[in-house]
């Protein structure tokens, strides 16, 4: 489907970004490109802002702005790319970046581990190799007298 009919960025199944959130930025690419590379501007640049956003929940906002702080600029997330010659393509691979990356910092936290005893078992087994490997590292000390 091309982008200009696209109903917006489908983050989630729960989470679409609309086309009017998104703006667009394109200018020349660096590095080789042949013939085309002084004219074409096919380097991407996707704006989101995502502070403003009124697709967010209050909680998604949050985590949004907590997790990607580093990238953030004044809460707008920009993403680029300009791995590809053609413009087009550059432009799937950003909304394809910005999805991921808004897709992973809206991932739920992972549980906190809940610190265990080590067995005793394992306890053992561990003595057990030390004592071994003391073993191994005397043989290798020379012999008293």
């Amino acid at each position: 489907m091309p982008a200009a009919h696209r109903p917006g960025l489908r983050v989630t199944p729960g989470l679409t970004i609309p086309e009017s959130e998104l703006s667009w930025r394109f200018s020349r690419s660096s590095g080789p490109g042949g013939q085309g590379v002084n004219t074409a501007d096919s380097r991407v640049e996707l704006v989101w802002d995502a502070a403003a956003s009124t697709v967010l929940s209050e909680v998604q906002r949050d985590r949004i702005l907590d997790r990607l702080s580093g990238r953030l600029v004044d809460g707008v997330l920009t993403v680029t790319a300009s791995e590809h010659r053609a413009q087009l393509r550059n432009r799937d691979a950003a909304r394809t970046r910005l999805a991921a990356l808004v897709a992973d910092a809206l991932r739920p936290p992972s549980p906190t581990r809940r610190p265990t005893k080590a067995t005793r078992g394992a306890t053992e087994r561990r003595l057990k190799a030390k004592k071994r490997r003391t073993g191994i590292k005397d043989l290798r000390k020379p012999p008293s007298e």
